[in-house]
């Protein structure tokens, strides 16, 4: 059996051990492309290689990015605080929350604000975040009061990193969806991707976690930098390949920047953080991966720089406990070597 029958097998065994109605697993070894696909809903009009996935979280590295090369160009700083470049008029204060704090998840913000929880719980299963606007998110945040000093504990927060994204705009003068597209996507070569729904004939339709029931088009409301982002496999293979082989790339400076550890957690401090990955120790290497899950699908995003490998996996359910897909893409990506998956 040849190295590319070995991946392909490898592949297949992932497809079917995920229960979901479409599932896509993909590799780069070195640039070499393998994509498989399959679910337990007979295949779509438009081939599952082709449509665009929810990704949920892992859009955060996609922001991340933007912020790394806004930094390298001067444009802000990962020092300045989040609130003055929202509302210049507004004093600091003695230990703001920083634009790498909320990137990084130190802010002391919480995961979300306090008031979205009544507006999101009668549409938790289908869209909780469509109707929570952008200028909710701002003023949440300047009311906000940190349970913790910024800098000092680590806490997951979609709530940070969406007030990221705000404060980028407000400091580019530039829209979002226009900053994330003409300074990350468009020089990535990224034309699969986008953060808005475009239809059947172009997204994938998630499912409940009964995997039968559809969920509408993901509508993230002022929550886009934080998950907002849909793409083909064969973007978000290009994305991590970047990330892979910087060199020559618009976001070189950006791409290098983004695999420089900047937090260490877990036993023994063996889990690491960058801007935007998670970083853990893998089987004679290192890996780099995000996942993210919305109401009905998920994905998991991840690389190793040591194999020259990227992987994508991709499902239309929503998460359930015991859901293969995260951890069949984990142990994958790190027991890679030179012939991976």
């Amino acid at each position: 059996m040849t190295a590319q029958d070995a991946e392909t097998t490898r592949l297949d065994q992932a497809v079917r051990a995920v229960d979901a109605p479409d599932v896509v697993f993909a590799v780069s070894t070195h640039g070499r492309r393998t994509v498989r696909c399959g679910g337990t809903a007979p295949p779509p009009p438009v081939p599952r290689d082709r449509l665009r996935y929810e990704i949920g979280s892992a859009t955060k590295t996609f922001t991340g990015l933007l912020l790394a090369d806004l930094i390298h160009r001067g444009t802000v700083r990962g020092t300045d605080p989040a609130a003055s470049l929202l509302d210049p008029a507004r004093p600091p204060g003695r230990r703001p929350a920083t634009l790498t704090h909320l990137i990084t998840h130190t802010s002391g913000l919480p995961p979300l604000p306090a008031d979205f929880y009544p507006q999101a719980l009668p549409r938790w299963y289908t869209n909780p975040y469509a109707h929570y606007p952008p200028e909710r998110v701002v003023r949440a945040f300047l009311r906000a009061r940190p349970r913790h000093r910024p800098g000092t504990r680590w806490r997951y927060s979609n709530f940070g990193v969406a007030v990221l994204g705000h404060t980028l705009a407000a400091a580019t003068a530039t829209p979002w969806e226009r900053l994330l597209t003409h300074r990350v996507l468009h020089p990535l070569g990224l034309h699969g991707t986008a953060l808005r729904p475009a239809g059947p004939d172009r997204d994938a339709t998630g499912h409940r976690a009964d995997g039968t029931t559809p969920t509408p088009p993901l509508r993230i409301g002022g929550f886009q930098a934080a998950g907002a982002v849909r793409a083909t496999v064969h973007d978000l293979l290009t994305f991590l390949e970047a990330h892979l082989a910087p060199e020559g790339s618009p976001l070189a400076a950006a791409l290098r920047e983004v695999r420089r550890p900047v937090l260490r957690r877990g036993l023994g401090h063996r889990h690491t953080h960058t801007l935007t990955w998670f970083r853990h120790p893998a089987q004679d290497g290192t890996m780099y991966f995000h996942t993210g899950a919305t109401s009905g699908q998920l994905a998991f995003l991840g690389f190793r720089p040591d194999t020259g490998t990227a992987l994508v996996a991709l499902a239309t359910r929503r998460y359930r406990r015991d859901d293969a897909l995260i951890p069949t893409a984990y142990a994958l990506l790190s027991s890679s070597e030179d012939h991976p998956c």
